[in-house]
């Protein structure tokens, strides 16, 4: 949009009164402006006060987004101190479990709030999720935890739970033997928050490397 320079003698402010004059729509066509502005003082006829309430208008919308956002980032942080809280009981549930894998399998599911978890190595394992060799390599590619939206290797990992695979994670599980990981699945995205519940999660790998005396 081409905006017009002062001429000599021609303040700014005369300019932008032309060009509103000439384009009296343009306020109501950018009404993110109207939290920019100044209040008029008094309310002088229908168009004013059409003016006003476009701007009271703008400012609610800004506040119910700023409140919105405060939600979501509220709702994240309850979230992950939740799954850090499962993660212990999911870790207390190993301890008194004699078989670790069907703790894994049957149990933690419940305590984590989540579809599905499976114990996956790239060895044969009773109980577990058989990986071809290099799998746990590819996926984490070092890290720790991997939280993904969608899973193209689904059924490998989650097996008759894969047609529920829309939000997983992945989280390393250490130690001498067979590379191993647990994949977890679940239908809400709040249960596995990739923001802060990674740490909750390595722990829970760590643990299960310990259960299996890995």
């Amino acid at each position: 949009m081409i905006f017009s320079v002062p001429q000599p003698g021609e303040s700014e402010a005369a300019v932008v009164e032309a060009f509103l004059r000439a384009h009296p729509a343009w306020l109501a066509e950018h009404p993110g402006l109207y939290r920019l502005l100044a209040p008029p003082v008094r309310v002088h006829g229908e168009q004013m006060a059409d003016h006003m309430a476009a701007m009271v208008h703008a400012e609610r919308a800004h506040a119910a987004a700023m409140a919105e956002r405060a939600d979501n980032v509220l709702a994240a942080g309850r979230a992950a101190a939740g799954l850090a809280a499962r993660v212990q009981e999911a870790v207390l549930a190993l301890l008194r479990s004699p078989d670790p894998i069907d703790c894994v399998s049957h149990e933690m599911p419940g305590i984590l709030g989540v579809d599905a978890v499976h114990l996956c190595l790239e060895a044969l394992l009773a109980g577990a999720r058989t990986l071809p060799g290099g799998t746990v390599a590819r996926l984490l590619e070092g890290r720790q935890v991997l939280f993904r939206e969608s899973a193209t290797d689904a059924r490998l990992l989650h097996a008759e739970a894969a047609g529920l695979a829309r939000h997983d994670a992945l989280a390393l599980v250490p130690g001498e033997g067979p590379p191993a990981l647990l994949a977890l699945l679940a239908r809400d995205p709040w249960a596995l928050d990739p923001g802060q519940g990674a740490g909750a999660l390595a722990f829970l790998g760590r643990a299960v490397a310990a259960s299996l005396g890995r």
